[in-house]
């Protein structure tokens, strides 16, 4: 299991209200273990426009999948999850399928921490591209993702995905790939 204390920039602190409306947040950003699989189903339930999953879905992410998903944990509370995957015939494109933070843990760059986390394990260094899908009304990630790409200095392209059709009689809207990268020069 990769374990990695963050702690958010005091400014929060320095630049809060007097009402003490920010303050200093410490989270320490993990992979998932079986036992936080209800409590990510509690946290996306709470996140919306996101797709809630069965918990079941979300114990199999913990279980199968922990090593490309990372949870961020303050005072004994999840306030953050991005689950992830490599596609398999994609051997260097990390696939994000959801970023949920909850909302005491908003506006400190925690999704952005837990992905840059996760591209820092051991197991992902060799990762040169980040794809995700995004509803054309998703306003809070679509900044996310255009600042992780200029952060890391990396182009993002968009195109169509999923269109709502393929969605079923369900109401859903189409969904958009974004791709970031190159994210590291090519091993020479």
């Amino acid at each position: 299991m990769i374990d990695t204390a963050l702690t958010t920039s005091q400014t929060h602190s320095q630049h809060a209200h007097a009402a003490g409306t920010a303050q200093k947040h410490s989270h320490l950003l993990r992979a998932p273990a079986k036992a936080d699989g209800y409590d990510i189903w509690q946290l996306v339930s709470q996140c919306p426009p996101l797709d809630l999953n069965s918990v079941y879905s979300y114990l199999l992410l913990c279980e199968h999948f922990d090593n490309t998903c990372v949870v961020a944990q303050a005072e004994g509370q999840i306030d953050g999850f991005v689950s992830a995957y490599q596609p398999p015939d994609k051997a260097d494109v990390l696939f994000i399928w959801q970023v949920a933070v909850h909302e005491r843990g908003r506006g400190y760059g925690l999704g952005q921490r837990m992905l840059q986390s996760l591209l820092e394990r051991p197991n992902l260094t060799h990762i040169r591209y980040l794809e995700t899908t995004v509803g054309p009304d998703n306003a809070a990630s679509r900044r996310m993702f255009a600042a992780v790409a200029r952060n890391m200095g990396a182009g993002i392209e968009e195109s169509p995905l999923f269109e709502p059709e393929l969605f079923g009689p369900q109401a859903h809207d189409d969904e958009r790939l974004l791709k970031i990268g190159p994210l590291r020069p090519t091993p020479g």
